[in-house]
């Protein structure tokens, strides 16, 4: 998408619909916010939008930073404790390795 052709308020509109999106558990609506519109927010000149759209990229970089952390902590957990935790690490396995662990 070229977000050179859309008018300011059509620009802030869908920044506000992916920085709402990302709030469904769907943080990667986060990162395509923050890589489109970052330009728009910190680079272009001023203009009256700028100030909403600025802020719904900031909050979407700091939403997925979070994400980022919580899903790496709970992925270094999983993988160092899956199999102290027994059967229930298995139940929460999507594939059952084999071999000692």
């Amino acid at each position: 998408m070229n977000l050179e052709r859309l008018p300011n308020e059509e620009k802030l509109t869908l920044c506000r619909k992916y920085y709402l999106g990302g709030f469904a558990f769907l943080p990667f609506l986060w990162l395509v916010n923050v890589v489109w519109f970052f330009k728009e927010a910190f680079v272009k000149p001023t203009y009256t939008e700028q100030l909403q759209i600025k802020t719904y990229v900031k909050r979407s970089g700091l939403g997925l930073l979070l994400w980022v952390a919580v899903l790496t902590t709970w992925i270094t957990i999983f993988q160092h404790f899956r199999a102290a935790w027994g059967e229930v690490g298995d139940y929460l396995s999507f594939t059952i390795p084999l071999g000692i662990p």
